[in-house]
């Protein structure tokens, strides 16, 4: 193919740049107790404590968990859940701010990231939302922590909502980013108007084998376009993404992702042996425990407005929009914000 002239290739770019940047977002509700909060968008030249201690490592279930620890041992349990195309250290200053105020929190690499690995070679590299749950049962149990306080976004507030739907027992409170995140393939079949289907676009690349084999091929790259996408107003450092993106080398990340987008269109049927918990998330339970909801104000990434999840919560629940540029990633982007909210939700359980 021929290549454009300078000029407008340029021209063109700008106008790819200012149709994605200015997709329309849901609208914002207003759900029972919401409020409105602010926070503050990264610089990119912010001198920010972006390290963790060492990586810690337990057999867990099926894998071989690589998690951080901090704050004192006896002080109450916080497990903090990453979403993709990230990882643990969008909770870093998340984890340093509840560390000095007493919590225990600990901050687990999903299946397929980071230090996490299968104990099996013979093992589905199965990326369906039951079994992420299970995982981190399977971790509390390892850590004898019988109950914590969960909080999440993306695929962290999805799984961290199975777990208080269907292990109430097991979760002291609810912090869930873009609130009630629990689907079922039945509930995907269903096609979308055209401007909501746009905004998957990458889990329909994900259906083909092109786009499996373009992610595995260009994983750091596609996920930063992903970080550009999902959080538009976020002026995050080169060297903040490659932090992250080294997570994204684990020799199974890209079969876990490309299994996960599968999974939710009915293109990969998951294990059996999760088909009785994923028939009680297709009911779409109710949420009993505490929870506190979250949702930044300039998120890119498709999400449901407040107001649509809020009846899902039974429990006390606060919903609060962050103002600020505050994207997809919002415990990086805002991080006293999500802090906040896991103190709030402890002072609502009590």
């Amino acid at each position: 193919m021929n290549k454009l002239p300078l000029r407008k290739r340029n021209g063109l770019l700008a106008k790819m740049k200012l149709f994605f940047t200015a997709l329309p977002l849901l609208s914002f509700g207003t759900a029972h107790g919401a409020q409105s909060r602010s926070g503050k968008p990264e610089n990119a030249n912010a001198v920010a404590n972006t390290t963790f201690g060492p990586i810690k490592q337990i057999k867990a279930g099926l894998l071989n968990v690589g998690y951080v620890e901090a704050g004192p041992a006896s002080g109450e349990a916080v497990i903090l859940l990453h979403g993709w195309p990230y990882d643990i250290s969008s909770y870093t200053e998340v984890t340093n701010i509840l560390a000095a105020k007493g919590y225990h929190v600990l901050v687990p690499y999903l299946r397929g990231y980071g230090t996490t690995t299968f104990l099996s070679a013979s093992t589905k590299r199965n990326g369906q939302q039951a079994v992420v749950a299970e995982d981190i049962l399977a971790f509390m149990d390892a850590l004898k922590i019988n109950k914590a306080i969960l909080g999440g976004y993306d695929w962290g507030a999805r799984t961290a909502d199975i777990i208080a739907a269907i292990w109430p027992e097991r979760v002291k409170g609810l912090v869930s980013v873009s609130g009630y995140l629990i689907g079922s393939q039945a509930g995907n079949k269903a096609p979308l108007p055209p401007k909501a289907e746009f905004a998957w676009w990458y889990q329909f690349y994900f259906a083909t084998d092109r786009g499996a084999a373009g992610y595995a091929a260009n994983t750091a790259a596609f996920n930063k376009l992903i970080w550009q996408l999902a959080s538009p107003k976020w002026n995050f450092s080169d060297a903040t993404y490659e932090q992250a993106a080294q997570a994204f080398n684990n020799p199974d990340h890209a079969k876990v992702v490309i299994d996960n987008y599968r999974w939710r269109l009915g293109l990969t049927k998951g294990e059996s042996k999760y088909d009785a918990l994923e028939k009680k998330l297709a009911a779409a339970p109710a949420i009993l425990v505490p929870t506190v909801t979250l949702e930044g104000d300039a998120n890119g990434a498709p999400h449901p407005d407040p107001s649509q999840y809020a009846n899902k919560f039974k429990g006390k629940y606060v919903h609060h929009t962050i103002n600020g540029g505050i994207g997809h990633d919002l415990p990086q982007e805002a991080p006293q914000a999500f802090a906040d909210a896991i103190v709030e939700v402890d002072g609502l359980a009590k």
